[in-house]
């Protein structure tokens, strides 16, 4: 496989430190609001790494952490006149809530930052020891940014133009302009941790640094974000982490694009910003998902309601898809004697999907094989040609594994209609027998009213319900 490294600008061949192995860091959400839409991007579009490798057969190890203490959460917290744990608590909760309507699969580990502690204050102090950080007299610590000389090599940089950017805030007690904190003095009223330069918390970068190391090891194979993290997030863990480690940090880094809404920059200010739960209140889950795996996960993709009804529109055909096989699958016929080349159309089709993935995570190109794939499946599997139940489940099986690996068609349909719509149906076969056509298009109009929608083959009637 071949990924888009950051840190080089070019694809290289994906090597695991460990054959067989993939180990995975990705920055999750600071929890004090519900996810937006952009939050949803990196959430979906790496899960599906993970998902690829293990259905190439790779063990992977995937931490997403939660960062539980931050500035944004101390000031929600006094807004809802609670407690910083309180707001952490019920944002995971609404997370959980969220990943799970977009069918993320939770992490190997989900570390939070207030419960890795000891090992953060463990770096900071090994920098410190090492000089690569020092205690100021208000009591932060800070990371002297000029001691690791290839600071800016994940953003590409140069150090003067970096330098020439940074001040020093009001209250900060830096020996340089670019020095960050990596421990933060506590103010009055505020929680905080002891530690040996006095009572505070945890930076922002240091935290995911300490996780990942804890859990992951010194050097990592893959570290991924949003394109907003490259810097000086990402920046500044490669500085702390390689200080303290004397190793690399991660070997790869990716980085999703940007969402923009309407083609503009979401942002509150232009009114424009939504959150996930907003969105599927609308258009459901899936969708956002389905826009999130789309496109390449490097190009900016525009977010809007015509986009999303063209969605909902085009996970629709590829249920229909699926929906056709299974039941096809249960009326097989005898048998078609072409079966053997369509089954080599339907492995060509996986080919394609595989090659896509296997170019950088390219899920558009991938997402056109599996159309592709549903376009041969529609032709072939249908009642005139009279499919084998062995060819109609070999090309359910790959349909639906392919699309898993996409985290899309995750909606089962339902195993029966209740009492009254399968008596309605009885009655319009009923009908039908008795060429009361008048009786029958009623049932099947009343049918429709609620949503179920009926079609007469010469194996039965299928059915779906449509939202």
């Amino acid at each position: 496989m071949k990924i888009f490294n950051t840190l080089t600008r070019q694809k290289e061949e994906f090597v695991p430190i460990t054959p067989g192995e993939a180990n995975i860091y990705a920055c999750g959400p600071t929890v004090y609001n519900f996810i937006h839409i952009g939050n949803a991007r990196p959430i979906c579009v790496f899960e599906t790494l993970r998902r690829y490798l293990e259905y190439r057969g790779y063990q992977v190890t995937f931490v997403q952490n939660f960062t539980d203490i931050d500035d944004k959460i101390i000031r929600r917290a006094a807004e809802e006149q609670s407690d910083f744990q309180t707001v952490s608590q019920k944002y995971i909760a609404e997370y959980q809530t969220d990943a799970k309507g977009l069918n993320i699969r939770p992490a190997s580990v989900h570390p939070l930052a207030t419960e890795n502690m000891a090992e953060i204050l463990d770096l900071i102090g090994n920098l410190v020891e090492n000089g690569y950080a020092y205690p100021a007299e208000n009591g932060d610590v800070y990371f002297r940014t000029k001691r690791f000389q290839e600071y800016g090599k994940l953003s590409h940089q140069p150090l003067d133009d970096l330098q020439a950017g940074a001040r020093i805030g009001v209250g900060e007690d830096k020996e340089d302009p670019m020095d960050f904190a990596v421990w933060k003095a506590a103010k009055p009223g505020e929680p905080f941790w002891e530690s040996p330069w006095g009572n505070g918390r945890p930076g922002w970068h240091i935290e995911c640094s300490a996780m990942a190391r804890r859990y992951l090891g010194k050097t990592i194979d893959i570290h991924c974000g949003g394109q907003d993290l490259i810097f000086p997030h990402h920046e500044n863990e490669i500085a702390q982490s390689e200080c303290a480690n004397c190793a690399p940090f991660a070997n790869y880094w990716m980085h999703n694009g940007y969402i923009n809404v309407d083609n503009h920059k979401m942002s509150k200010s232009l009114n424009n910003f939504f959150t996930v739960r907003e969105v599927a209140e609308q258009f459901g889950y899936e969708p956002i998902r389905y826009l999130m795996v789309a496109s390449h996960y490097r190009s900016p993709i525009n977010y809007s309601i015509e986009i999303m009804e063209q969605c909902k529109a085009a996970l629709a055909r590829l249920y229909n898809c699926r929906d056709n096989a299974q039941f096809q699958l249960e009326n097989a016929g005898a048998g078609h004697p072409d079966e053997g080349a369509w089954k080599e159309a339907f492995l060509s089709h996986k080919a394609h999907f595989l090659d896509a993935m296997e170019d950088d995570l390219n899920t558009a190109d991938a997402l056109s094989a599996l159309f592709d794939l549903a376009k041969d499946m529609n032709t072939h599997l249908c009642a005139a040609n009279q499919p084998s139940k062995d060819i109609c489940q070999f090309a359910l099986d790959l349909f639906t594994s392919l699309a898993d690996v996409l985290g899309l068609l995750y909606q089962k349909k339902e195993d029966s209609l209740d009492a009254e719509i399968e008596e309605l149906i009885r009655q319009r076969t009923e009908a039908r027998k008795n060429k009361d056509w008048a009786t029958a298009d009623r049932i099947r109009d009343e049918l429709r009213a609620r949503n179920i929608v009926l079609e007469d083959t010469p194996q039965g009637i299928k059915w779906k319900i449509e939202e």
